[in-house]
């Protein structure tokens, strides 16, 4: 019988959650489910000088927000906590002991000075990227190097010490990555990494590691930043007698200005880069969920609006690219609109309202509301957009767009065009649209005048804007005394 698949996403609560990290905990979740499968969270804070309040919280809450549903997790304990790293050295402590025990790695007592001295000093010999390594251990304050005596000695009397894996002089690493099918490193590139910190707490190298075993993940779906620490783990599973995860290094996000999708160059670019700004601008979730799906991967066919059980269905790392995938911004706003046209107008409606009411826009009743929903959703780009596009549906304009009325408010003729169609509207006992629209078709036609020369004129009226949904139905809408006012208003105005 098979291994059931297990997979974890593991942040560090060292800032809120990146866009990115999001894609990563999506590929999990989709992984997990296409196999049955169970998806994990794990919260890896062994880095307490870099921890942020707040950032566990906001973690959890962004994946909820994305409909990332884990089984196991900090809030929801399993068979394989805590879920915690820092709750859990007591664990990475006895790992540590064993490797020593077996010679696959030792204590090393070197001060950030002595490190600092010995990069130093072989940067001047001509050594471009020095570090602590098979060659340089040799010569630093360790357990390889001080006799036995004074190694019990230090430890006894609790000098500080860190302890590093020792990692093989010569050696080739080889592994087989799901995407980018076998990878190798030479281990005379690898420094011997620390795995215990002073303070007693693991870094993440061992403690990922002992926790995917523990935890029984099957499989490591990761970033490619991490690529080139995979065969320290390696190294770590082979000297722990363990076998390890299939892995998976998911291609980088870059920018559309060059290189990878920064904090930095987004911010330049007015990419939002974390996951709550797309919360705080009520993206629709699924939206982000398809484009973030589709950056990276696609399902092999022409489908591009899919849902998160479509994605579950259709999801493969075998359909995963290897070269990174550029965060098309403008991709995402089509998506967003496309989830928001799907929606109903009453569900729209019933999140706006607050907002509406808030700007001061009274929704008289439940079909007034859903109609402005419908004139302004194939305009809106993002939820946002319905409170700032409908103002002139419950208020006349106090202002009038300058371009427009310089090009469409003609002196000499608009202000009369305009008082002779009003009369046609205040006569009409059929206030529909449509009907509206028949009228002002038949008038202009009398007087062999286009559309704009009347449409762009009333619409200023009406709205105050040079563009927006079909004028007769808005016109409609408002009702007739209303439209007279407006009307009136403009021509004082104007």
């Amino acid at each position: 019988m098979a291994t059931p698949v297990r997979v974890r996403f593991a942040p560090s609560p060292t800032g809120m959650l990146h866009i990115g990290g999001l894609r990563t905990a999506l590929y999990n979740y989709l992984f997990a489910k296409h196999h049955g499968g169970e998806f994990v969270l794990r919260i890896e804070d062994t880095d307490q000088n870099r921890y942020v309040e707040d950032a566990e919280s906001d973690i959890t809450k962004s994946i909820q927000w994305a409909g990332l549903d884990y089984s196991e997790g900090p809030d929801r304990p399993g068979a394989f906590g805590p879920y915690r790293q820092s709750e859990r050295s007591a664990i990475y402590k006895q790992y540590a002991d064993q490797l020593i025990e077996n010679d696959y790695a030792y204590f090393a007592f070197d001060t950030t000075e002595e490190i600092e001295e010995m990069r130093s000093r072989l940067e001047k010999s001509g050594n471009p990227s020095p570090k602590y390594d098979a060659i340089t251990r040799m010569s630093m304050k360790n357990s390889l190097t001080l006799p036995k005596d004074e190694v019990e000695r230090r430890l006894a009397s609790g000098d500080p010490y860190v302890i590093r894996l020792k990692v093989p002089r010569r050696e080739t690493v080889r592994f087989f990555d799901e995407i980018r099918g076998f990878v190798s490193f030479e281990t005379q590139g690898l420094d011997d990494q620390v795995l215990m910190k002073s303070d007693g707490l693991p870094t993440y190298h061992l403690a990922n590691v002992v926790d995917d075993h523990l935890m029984e993940i099957t499989h490591v779906i990761r970033g490619e930043e991490w690529l080139s620490s995979a065969p320290k783990h390696i190294l770590l599973y082979n000297y722990l007698g363990w076998e390890p995860p299939k892995m998976a290094h998911l291609p980088l996000i870059m920018s559309p200005a060059g290189g990878k999708l920064s904090k930095r160059n987004a911010e330049s670019l007015g990419i939002p880069v974390n996951v709550r700004d797309y919360v705080t601008k009520q993206y629709e979730p699924q939206a982000v969920v398809n484009f973030l799906a589709f950056l990276g991967w696609n399902p092999g066919d022409n489908r591009e609006v899919m849902s998160l059980d479509e994605l579950v269905e259709s999801f493969s790392l075998d359909r995963v690219v290897k070269s990174g995938s550029i965060f098309n911004f403008n991709k995402l706003t089509w998506y967003n609109e496309q989830y928001l046209r799907s929606r109903s107008e009453a569900s729209i409606l019933e999140q706006v309202k607050p907002d509406f009411e808030a700007a001061g826009c009274s929704i008289s009743s439940q079909e007034f509301g859903e109609t402005v929903i419908r004139l302004i959703k194939d305009r809106a780009s993002l939820i946002t957009d319905f409170v700032a596009e409908a103002g002139y549906f419950f208020n006349a304009p106090e202002s009038y767009d300058e371009k427009t009325v310089a090009k469409a408010w003609k002196a000499d003729s608009t202000p009369a065009l305009i008082i002779e169609f009003a009369e046609i509207l205040q006569s009409s006992a059929d206030f529909s649209a449509e009907h509206l629209k028949h009228e002002a078709h038949s008038f202009l036609e009398a007087k062999g005048l286009g559309f704009g020369k009347l449409g762009l004129p009333l619409r200023l009226a009406i709205t105050g804007k040079g563009a927006g949904p079909d004028l007769f139905e808005v016109i409609a809408l408002i009702g007739k005394e209303e439209t007279a006012k407006r009307i009136q208003k403009a021509l004082e105005t104007l």
